[in-house]
Order: C-alpha cells, then structure tokens, then sequence
C-alpha cells in the first residue's frame, strides 16, 4: 500500500461512512478507488474530502444528482483547492437561502396551522402556500371546455 492511500475499513473509519455506503458512492461515481492486484479497493486520501462534501451537501438537502454534478466538476488528479469548493458554494448559495426562508415560513406558521386542524390540501397555507394548487386548477378549468349538462 503506498502513502496516501487507504483501505475500504480505514478509510471507513476516517471519513465515519459506512463501507456499504462508500461502495454505493463508489458505484454512483461520486468517489473513486483503485484495486490492488489482489482485487481490494483502496482510496486516496484525498477521497475524505469528497466523502465530507456529500455528507454536507446531504445534510443541506442536495440530491445525490446535484452532489455528483458538483463533484464532476472538480479535479480528480488533484485535492480541491479553497477556489474549487468556493465555485461550488456559490452555485448553491441562492438554493439554500430559499430552503432557509422556507424554513422559517415553516416554523413561523406551524402553530396556526396545526392549531387550526385542518390540513387540508387546499387551503393550508404551511402544505400548499399561496394556494398554488387552486391557481393550477383555475388555469385546467381555463383551458378545458365546460360541460354543457349531463
């Protein structure tokens, strides 16, 4: 084994994944290894961070689709520099200042909305805010013919 490199359990360990886990990444080409000619799999140190990024951009609600594209964009031969995360994080930024407002849309209406008891689909204001599933409806409405009687 040479430096910088770890097997499938220390890497497990170090990065507080599961190997089941860091194989599914693995398969979904979110991070990397190579095999040794005994057939193990070992991985770059630099792979950690990569395993921190998507641990992170989960935990912030990103899909594992955006998490691959955002990968993909960064270098493989090479740890990522501040200026690479960066470019990253700015892409994002917008999209998680509406999760936020979302949030505290959330949170600020939950007591009126649960002590209203309704919950309904139509007229809750924490489940369908602004009412945009009677907007969608009105434009159906708009755009079929009305039935002329039975």
């Amino acid at each position: 084994m040479t430096l910088g490199e770890l097997t499938i359990g220390e890497f497990a360990r170090r990065s507080g994944t599961s190997a089941p886990t860091l194989r599914f990444y693995e398969q979904k080409g979110l991070i990397h290894s190579h095999r040794t000619p005994g057939n193990q799999r070992r991985y770059h140190r630099r792979e950690l961070r990569r395993v921190a990024f998507i641990r992170a951009s989960q935990a912030v609600g990103m899909s594992l689709r955006e998490i691959k594209d955002a990968l993909d964009r960064l270098p493989h031969h090479r740890t990522p520099t501040p200026a690479d995360w960066n470019r990253i994080s700015i892409d994002w930024h917008q999209r998680l200042e509406d999760k936020i407002a979302t949030l505290e849309r959330i949170r600020d209406r939950l007591d009126e909305c649960v002590g209203c008891g309704c919950l309904s689909a139509k007229n809750c204001g924490l489940i369908n805010p602004d009412d945009k599933a009677a907007v969608e409806n009105d434009r159906c409405n708009e755009l079929e013919p009305h039935s002329q009687g039975h």
